[in-house]
């Protein structure tokens, strides 16, 4: 079919191809920000927020979608029998319902409804927000973008957990309060790792056709078993480390809720090790990651709240 005849995607095919509900990783982290800034005896102003976390929605969109082009470009999405909800990519541009272009384009676009959103936020609270922006915007973007590609140098990860943790909660906190602080990106880091982990935990599935492409994140450097086991660990120290920010006086008593879905997580883990070669039974492995990290953000944000209203 050429191009012209091709029938213009309806409304559906881009909300899949965004990813859109996996926007948690952006909204959890963008709340849990803003209400550490209350916590912190900061006003809390609902305009901000809710511009905040439109501004950081379409940068995450930009994001999806352009590594989606990449992946595309590099072959790994056209080989890759194991796709599921959670990993394998959107199967849109290989299915030929988007085009490569049609794709970019709409990145380019996302990244900069993005920026003006976090121009004007940047030039009505504090200019500290743009340089946190960019950097958000390069790691997204060169996470899969050839020459520097941060999953092929084993970067990926780091980016992931730093973009969609501290930065973001970093970043909402400024907002509020108009300055920066330590104590938010400290805070951050529970969520950073448990995002990472969700990254972590879908890339097993595609560990074998990101490899035969380049894309030599952790999992394809180390293999599933020791990748598996890692796993493990870094789950475990993202609760241990709950803890830790208690005991240091970051979090308050309340924040300790944030230890509930560990529950979920011993689960997660015990499939993990169990079914690490067979990715359709991996599946509630990466869907109770999902869960893990969603829950834990929503109870850190609970108890931050509680402490303040109780």
């Amino acid at each position: 079919m050429d191009a012209e005849e091709r029938p213009k995607p309806g409304l559906k095919v881009w909300f899949l191809e965004m990813r859109a509900p996996f926007f948690t990783a952006t909204i959890v982290p963008t709340t849990f920000g803003a209400v550490f800034a209350w916590y912190e005896d900061v006003a809390f102003n609902g305009l901000l927020f809710i511009v905040t976390v439109l501004g950081v929605l379409f940068l995450h969109a930009g994001t999806n979608v352009v590594n989606d082009y990449f992946d595309y470009r590099s072959g790994t999405d056209r080989i890759n029998k194991n796709r599921s909800p959670f990993n394998g990519g959107s199967p849109f541009i290989v299915e030929g319902i988007l085009t490569p272009q049609q794709v970019y384009r709409a990145a380019v676009i996302f990244y900069a409804v993005g920026g003006v959103i976090g121009l004007a936020l940047a030039l009505t609270t504090s200019l500290l927000v743009i340089p946190l922006g960019v950097l958000g915007i390069g790691l997204g973007y060169f996470y899969t973008a050839p020459k520097v590609h941060l999953a092929a140098k084993g970067l990926g990860e780091i980016a992931v957990g730093l973009g969609f943790g501290p930065l973001v909660v970093g970043g909402a906190y400024i907002v509020q309060s108009g300055e920066f602080a330590l104590a938010p990106f400290v805070a951050g880091l529970p969520i950073g790792l448990l995002i990472g982990l969700v990254l972590f935990i879908n890339q097993f599935p595609d560990a074998e056709a990101d490899g035969a492409v380049g894309k030599t994140h952790w999992v394809v450097r180390m293999g599933l078993s020791r990748a598996a086991v890692w796993y493990t660990a870094i789950m475990a120290t993202a609760f241990v480390l709950i803890i830790v920010l208690w005991l240091a006086g970051v979090y308050p008593l309340m924040a300790l809720l944030g230890l509930v879905p560990s529950v979920i997580a011993l689960k997660a883990v015990s499939t993990a090790l169990k079914e690490y070669k067979q990715p359709s039974r991996l599946l509630p492995a990466q869907a109770m990651t999902v869960q893990t990290h969603l829950l834990v953000g929503l109870l850190l944000t609970v108890g931050l709240i509680g402490s303040v209203m109780l």
